[in-house]
């Protein structure tokens, strides 16, 4: 029988998580005891046994889908036995009339004084439930969103219609000064100034700090003036309780003349829009370009159409490698696997043009599990001959930010039983975007099982250095950029120089992109360069391709 003294403080956690988090299901499980407390609504809905359950984990593994229990399944063992710190996941779960609802369940776990896994707490949102009106503002929500994108999408009298994304830089900022019911306050007096600054026009409130709002007769250049007035005015003349709270906005904007386009494009589109203007607009308002490629089809149309490959089992995806190769030796160390993507109707669409809008996507994780998964199925063969054979696979900000990362990358390593040891994960200082208490804690747990890391674009941001500093990288990757003129540019080689010493400090080795001929070879190698990266070597060609080069009979064991 499970004390009272626990009991009690189990109420006392789970009246708090239910506070902060209004319209959401909450759980809360004792993991010593196994008991958990649920809200009743969940209770009601799911016809569940009681708010008060012991194994409560089993009792809802009954009520998910089958298809999608293995992977809840796993994520649970992996908590209870401390292995995650929480966990984010989409699964259906069977209400009290015997159908499936689309549900997000989002957890973390309380450690106890000695670090052992304590409790389990989060919260449970059910799509199929869900109201249209946001709690803080009054607006209509995300879902009120997408239904009225498609509603606009259906009425075929209009040529065209523009969907604009604005919201607030640093808000955690005033969080933290004034604290969450100031925040709230603040978010509720932005969506007004929103309303007056676009009168008789729709604003919702999206996720975060994030405002939409939909425009079908207006141009480019009024809603970019009505939007350059509203960021003068959030930032000047933006008081609440008196204070004045100078607030950094920034926008993205599509215009959509496609129907056709599913209403999850045009969102993934504009978050992307809305990211640039973030990270490199300093706020001004960023417009998508819905250009037509060399195929004569729209970027909305391929990316619609990319999209709903990843939702096929990623169809049309597949894999090169480029060869890493050894300075000095010049015996290939390993591959850098590299996403592409193609069609009948399109042919071969470059990364570039899909990847960074995909990132913006819900689905992107699914795409990203995908490459780890084909990458280390390819190049399984290649250990049996060459057992310290390294595969290098590009990760996303958006993947490393969800809670089930590392545990995704554990299940795909047993999965395949491709060893960790000879895996190498690529980031970007874009990271640096992410809570670094919770990248130190990710990459230690990847650490820990052997796998590598490596500093990808190295220079081309802000926080490279910082990042190098903070992170316990393998390997730094100089961008092609700081090569390409070295034989001429007296500034790029000191920066191969520079680069090459500040490597040296923080022990991590050196990897050069790029190099296209042997003068550039011949001159990096007068640094301290371990590996080299370029078309000198090879182009990425497929896995086949890359078994019948002849430097891999030259490869180090």
């Amino acid at each position: 029988m499970i004390a009272s003294d626990r009991i009690k403080k189990l109420d006392e956690f789970f009246k708090a998580f239910s506070i902060i988090s209004e319209g959401n299901y909450v759980y809360l499980c004792d993991i010593k005891e196994d008991y958990s407390r649920w809200s009743k609504s969940a209770v009601d809905y799911f016809n569940l046994p009681d708010v008060y359950m012991y194994g409560a984990g089993s009792v809802w593994e009954d009520h998910i889908h089958p298809d999608d229990r293995e992977k809840y399944h796993e994520s649970i063992e992996r908590i209870f036995s401390g292995a995650d710190e929480g966990h984010e996941m989409q699964y259906r779960a069977m209400a009290n009339d015997g159908c499936y609802v689309d549900c997000t369940c989002r957890g973390v776990v309380l450690r106890d004084n000695n670090g052992n896994p304590e409790y389990f707490a989060g919260a449970i949102k059910n799509h199929g439930s869900m109201s249209y009106i946001d709690t803080i503002t009054g607006l209509r929500n995300l879902y009120g969103f997408f239904d009225d994108v498609k509603a606009v999408s259906k009425n075929k009298e209009r040529n065209e219609y523009a969907v604009l994304m604005l919201g607030i830089t640093s808000f955690s900022n005033i969080n933290d000064v004034h604290g969450y019911t100031f925040g709230n306050s603040v978010l509720r007096k932005f969506s007004r100034m929103i309303q007056k600054s676009f009168p008789d026009k729709e604003v919702y409130r999206m996720d975060g700090t994030k405002f939409c709002i939909i425009v079908d007769d207006m141009t480019q250049e009024q809603i970019t003036d009505l939007y350059d007035e509203l960021h003068t005015k959030a930032y000047n003349e933006f008081h609440v309780d008196g204070q004045r709270v100078p607030l950094a906005i920034n926008a993205g904007l599509i215009a959509v003349d496609d129907f056709d386009i599913s209403a999850e494009t045009i969102f993934s589109c504009l978050k992307y829009a809305y990211s640039e203007s973030k990270n490199h607009c300093l706020g001004a308002l960023n417009v998508f370009e819905n250009k037509l490629s060399n195929d004569n089809t729209n970027i909305f149309e391929k990316i619609n159409t990319i999209r709903t490959s990843v939702m096929r089992g990623c169809k049309g995806f597949y894999l090169c490698y480029q060869p890493i190769m050894y300075a000095d030796t010049e015996k290939i160390k390993g591959v850098e696997a590299l996403i592409r993507w193609k069609n009948d109707k399109y042919g071969i669409v470059p990364p570039l043009q899909f990847i960074p809008v995909l990132e913006q996507d819900s689905l992107f994780p699914l795409l990203g599990r995908w490459i780890l998964r084909q990458a280390m199925n390819d190049c399984k063969f290649f250990l049996e001959q060459y057992p310290d054979f390294l595969i290098s696979v590009n990760i996303s900000y958006t993947q490393l930010e969800r809670s089930d990362f590392v545990s995704d990358i554990f299940a795909i390593l047993d999965e395949t039983g491709f060893p960790a040891n000879n895996l190498c994960l690529e980031i970007t200082e874009r990271c640096r975007l992410l809570d670094m208490k919770m990248l130190k804690h990710k990459f230690a747990m990847l650490k820990e099982r052997g796998i590598k890391l490596a500093l990808d674009d190295f220079g081309t941001g802000f926080s490279s250095i910082g990042v190098l500093r903070e992170l316990p990288i393998d390997v730094v990757k100089i961008d092609r950029e700081f090569v390409k003129n070295i034989e001429n540019s007296p500034v790029d080689r000191k920066t191969i120089m520079f680069v090459s010493s500040l490597s040296e400090a923080f022990s991590t080795e050196i990897c050069v992109e790029g190099v296209e001929n042997i003068e550039m070879r011949d001159l990096l190698r007068k640094y301290k360069v371990s590996t080299f990266q370029g078309y000198f070597y090879s182009k990425p060609v497929s896995v086949e391709e890359i078994a019948k080069l002849e430097q891999l009979d030259k490869c180090v064991l």
